[in-house]
């Protein structure tokens, strides 16, 4: 749990007795390949912080694509957090990639212990502001704007160690492309 402890720390610095009581609430569990975290449609319950594995996060097209919004690699944060905010279905599967072993966490009793520690709670915001905010505006204008060559440049240089563990239409629907596409942009480099 040492790793889990490190990252989280990278966004606020918590007391001993916030990590205690968070600790409390953690639980160790393994996905197998193709297993899901949440299904699009259900209301999801927890977060998982990868210790070991791959999770993606996608959701199926009115024509029945797959359309990949996201990875979550060893030290990531996987969850539907709109869907976990809301209290509503899930826009989303997360689906295990291969053998994944996460530290799950209830969502709302991990929200009720950011009402009684300060420390949990400017993590919480710090997080929030990261990764919806600062992370995820400059994606959307890359997935409209970027050419398909720069954005799998970003995702090689964002996610280094992804690629040998990727299908190429995995890493194809990431970047909005076809796999052909993507076959032509690696010739290319």
């Amino acid at each position: 749990m040492d790793i889990f402890w490190e990252k989280v720390a990278k966004y606020h610095p918590l007391s001993e007795e916030s990590r205690q009581a968070w600790g409390k609430i953690i639980t160790r569990r393994t996905y197998k390949r193709h297993e899901t975290l949440v299904a699009e449609g259900q209301v999801p319950r927890v977060v998982a912080f990868v210790e070991q594995g791959l999770f993606s996060q996608y959701y199926t097209a009115p024509n029945g694509d797959i359309v990949i919004k996201r990875f979550f690699p060893e030290t990531y944060l996987a969850a539907s957090v709109s869907a976990l905010l809301v209290h509503g279905p899930s826009q989303f599967t997360i689906r295990a990639l291969e053998k994944t072993t996460v530290l799950e966490y209830n969502f709302d009793e991990f929200k009720k212990l950011t009402t009684l520690y300060k420390d949990m709670a400017a993590l919480y915001i710090r997080y929030l502001e990261l990764h919806w905010v600062l992370e995820k505006e400059p994606q959307e204008i890359s997935l409209r704007y970027d050419t398909a060559k720069s954005r799998y440049v970003a995702f090689l240089e964002q996610f280094p160690a992804l690629e040998h563990r990727l299908k190429q239409h995995e890493i194809a629907s990431y970047l909005g492309i076809t796999p052909t596409q993507l076959s032509r942009i690696r010739a290319e480099l």
